[in-house]
């Protein structure tokens, strides 16, 4: 069984890529900073003499405290996304969707011949430059 102190280096140099990260990311310090600070006020402004019942229905029914602490939240998820160095793969994905419905419309057998026939007019100037037309799926010569 591995000692105690072996445990400990251990769990140190798992830790110590994201502490470095954290030493070296403005951004990562701004989201934590931002969330800490969000967290400290909605504390001082949720404290007091109040059972958890009220403290509950407060928290459910004010507009603004839900909106502090989703912005909390948010902080503390992008910091954590941003320690764990993942990246936002929305443009990817948005790509990939567009390229996913041109594929299908091209390629549809209702869709495609007409779709392909409107692309080859507007990007060739409607003319085939060889003199003939391109085959359509049934082997035939397309119109």
């Amino acid at each position: 069984m591995a000692k105690t102190k072996d445990k400990v280096y251990d769990a140190a140099e798992n830790v110590k890529p994201y502490v470095e990260r954290a030493m070296n990311d403005e951004k990562l310090r701004d989201d934590v900073m931002s969330a800490f600070a969000t967290a400290r006020e909605l504390y001082n402004e949720l404290i007091g003499p109040r059972g958890a019942v009220t403290l509950a229905t407060r928290v459910a029914t004010d507009d603004e405290i839900r909106e502090k602490l989703k912005a909390a939240v948010d902080d503390l998820r992008s910091a954590a996304d941003r320690l764990q160095g993942k990246r936002s793969h929305s443009g990817r994905n948005a790509t990939l969707l567009i390229a996913g419905i041109a594929l299908g419309i091209f390629f549809n057998p209702v869709t495609g011949p007409e779709a392909r026939k409107w692309v080859r007019d507007v990007v060739g100037g409607g003319e085939d430059e060889f003199g003939g037309d391109f085959p359509s799926a049934n082997g035939g010569a397309a119109t």
